[in-house]
């Protein structure tokens, strides 16, 4: 019986394959977008008008669950009138791509839609927490010359549940009693939910007033005497 001898590839013969084994792998390139997951940002609660605390972060995955770097994706406001920054980012090394989403004023339900061309979108949503109440935050029932500018600023505040103070709401103020004059007569809340305004009596002794109003919120009456 006769026996077949194998010799062993000769090292020249291997640094010759190993350029065609690498230009085939380079060749096969990385797999396609198959799908889209959430990583980080679904369901999250801020004051409506603000910025999520967390980014929203989406990963695009291969068929084989393997992360795809370099795939442009798209985020887009669906419900809310917020805004996101960016509004296209690619993804990373681990398939990962981010925005920040600001969520639209007075608005309680929002959506985000992250997309992938070929690719099966998914949504995001988050609840805005919308303006409940106006408060008097410091400066009511104060007394002055009549005339004279009130010692302390009115200071008004627009919340909402849990007294989450709401940036972005407009708020307006009337003298209803006594004359006088208001500066600024109207604005919008800032970052801490919060108008501050100056107000100057009228030249008129006792009791003045002003009512703040902010959209569909029931009113406040400030009260202050001029001596």
């Amino acid at each position: 019986m006769s026996s077949v001898r194998v010799r062993p590839l000769r090292p020249w013969l291997l640094l010759a394959l190993l350029p065609l084994a690498t230009a085939c792998e380079k060749a096969s390139g990385p797999l396609p977008a198959s799908s889209l997951l959430v990583v980080q940002g679904n369901r999250q609660v801020a004051a409506s008008g603000t910025v999520l605390p967390a980014p929203v972060v989406v990963r695009v995955l291969a068929e084989d669950g393997s992360p795809v770097e370099g795939t442009p994706v798209g985020f887009a406001v669906q419900l809310g009138n917020g805004t996101v920054e960016p509004a296209t980012a690619l993804s990373d090394a681990n398939g990962e791509a981010k925005t920040r989403w600001t969520l639209g004023a007075n608005q309680n339900a929002h959506e985000l839609l992250a997309s992938v061309p070929g690719v099966e979108p998914i949504t995001i949503t988050a609840t805005g927490i919308v303006p409940s109440d106006l408060l008097v935050a410091q400066g009511n029932n104060q007394s002055a010359k009549a005339g004279a500018a009130l010692p302390v600023q009115i200071v008004l505040r627009v919340v909402g549940n849990n007294n989450t103070p709401i940036p972005g709401v407009p708020v307006t103020l009337q003298v209803t009693a006594g004359g006088g004059s208001l500066n600024p007569a109207s604005g919008v809340t800032n970052a801490s939910g919060e108008i501050t305004v100056r107000w100057t009596l009228g030249s008129q002794l006792g009791m003045q007033n002003v009512q703040a109003s902010a959209l569909n919120l029931a009113p406040v009456i400030l009260t202050a005497t001029g001596t």
